[in-house]
């Protein structure tokens, strides 16, 4: 069964940083576009960043320059490496897979981990 397993998240000060990781588990993540979305109480989801198979990346226009996605696959695993943390960008984090190209929109994705939280408070 395929499994996407979120890590990393946590409590953080406004200007802090964290690295999120998506492992996948009897699914190769080569040939696929992973996507990181977030999920704050009482809102939707919405994309944050995207990586393609051939390296693409794509961001949310509130994260541009504070965040950085990254895939190794080697390792199977996905990152957002996440800067300058504010506390608007506390949710629920969550990867998914879906087939290139990226996209931001939750259409099109079929995997999807169980999420981590992230909170950005002082």
């Amino acid at each position: 069964q395929v499994q996407l397993v979120e890590s990393g998240g946590g409590l953080v000060q406004p200007g802090g940083s964290l690295r999120l990781s998506c492992a996948a588990s009897k699914f190769n993540l080569d040939n696929y576009a992973i996507g990181w979305f977030r999920q704050a109480p009482g809102k939707e989801r919405e994309g944050v960043s995207c990586i393609s198979n051939d390296g693409s990346t794509y961001y949310v226009d509130s994260v541009k320059g504070r965040f950085t996605i990254s895939r190794d696959n080697a390792k199977n695993t996905v990152y957002l490496q996440m800067n300058s943390l504010k506390p608007e960008d506390t949710a629920v984090y969550y990867c998914a897979t879906r087939n290139p190209p990226c996209g931001l929109g939750i259409i099109f994705y079929d995997y999807w981990g169980q999420g981590t939280q992230v909170t950005v408070s002082s």
